[in-house]
């Protein structure tokens, strides 16, 4: 059984031409088919003792821990379609480090630039949601370290503006990011300065409240490219059948992922030894397999 991606972004989704038979590739311009993996299909977990041990003990009494994500970034965090359940590689991996730790997961959908702040305010346990590690989130929340990646840039099938992940290149366009993100707050400003620092016009930011909607500006040619993580540049153009694909070029300041906490969570300790246990034994590499996740992105300081 293969699901369709549908669900709070479901419109926006749908609308992009998101499909069950897809191939994600972090090659520019492919759009080859797989499936969009049963969510009912788990990866078996076990507890970790000594990790579970590290769980504070109004945690361990409470048996459950909350997880914010936004759920419009496949393959990491989407709907299924019953528009309830979260399902994806972060919606697994989260539930994967609550079992490890003998802890129930309740996930969380909520918009992107929202979540920290309301991890922050007490609202969630931690969250996960591809969070790039800045020094700026580092001020507010803590990370342990699971995944890395850098940005890409989506484009229309062909690339008519002849764009790549090249940051001159990009003077003078109009990009799409999603708020809050990390191509949106630091990314897409300094390439900004380079360009005027070249003499060259600036790239213009172009930014909107999730994923879907930056997609849909892209695909209705209001802007000339999207920026995010190039893993879900890739996958999602695959879902989409082709209506748009990754431009070619290296990837763009590759840097760590992690789970966020609130700053000086006693949660923390137990958190990494939980991303450590799921490297040790195999599980990540299960768990990225399943959802089309290059190597690449495999961390290489796990629990960090």
């Amino acid at each position: 059984m293969k699901n369709l991606v549908t669900g709070a972004a479901a419109a926006a989704v749908l609308a992009l031409g998101l499909s069950a038979c897809t191939n994600a590739s972090t090659d520019s311009g492919a759009t080859s088919k797989v499936d969009v993996p049963d969510a009912s299909e788990k990866v078996a977990v076990e507890t970790d003792q000594a990790a579970a041990a590290l769980v504070p003990a109004d945690i361990a009494d409470k048996g459950t821990i909350s997880v914010a994500m936004d759920a419009s970034y496949p393959p990491f965090q989407m709907f299924a379609e019953d528009n309830k359940t979260i399902i994806g590689f972060d919606a697994e991996f989260a539930t994967a480090v609550g079992e490890r730790l003998g802890l129930d997961v309740e996930l969380v959908n909520a918009g992107f630039d929202s979540i920290l702040p309301g991890l922050s305010a007490g609202r969630y346990d931690m969250a996960e949601s591809s969070f790039s590690v800045t020094p700026e989130r580092q001020q507010s929340v803590d990370f342990v370290d699971y995944l890395q990646g850098g940005a890409g840039i989506a484009v229309t099938p062909g690339n008519p503006k002849d764009l790549s992940m090249d940051p001159m290149v990009l003077c003078g366009h109009k990009i799409a990011a999603q708020k809050g993100t990390t191509q949106a707050i630091e990314q897409l400003p300094a390439i900004a300065k380079l360009c005027t620092d070249a003499g060259k016009p600036a790239v213009q930011p172009e930014l909107f409240p999730s994923q879907n909607d930056a997609i849909l500006a892209l695909n209705s040619g209001r802007v000339d490219g999207m920026m995010a993580d190039s893993t879900a540049v890739s996958y999602q153009g695959a879902l989409s059948g082709g209506k748009f694909e990754l431009a070619p070029g290296e990837i763009y300041e590759a840097r760590p992922t992690g789970i966020a906490l609130p700053k000086g969570s006693p949660l923390r300790a137990a958190v990494s030894a939980a991303v450590k246990s799921l490297y040790d034994d195999g599980t990540v590499n299960k768990l990225t397999a399943k959802w089309d996740i290059p190597d690449s992105n495999l961390s290489p300081t796990p629990g960090a």
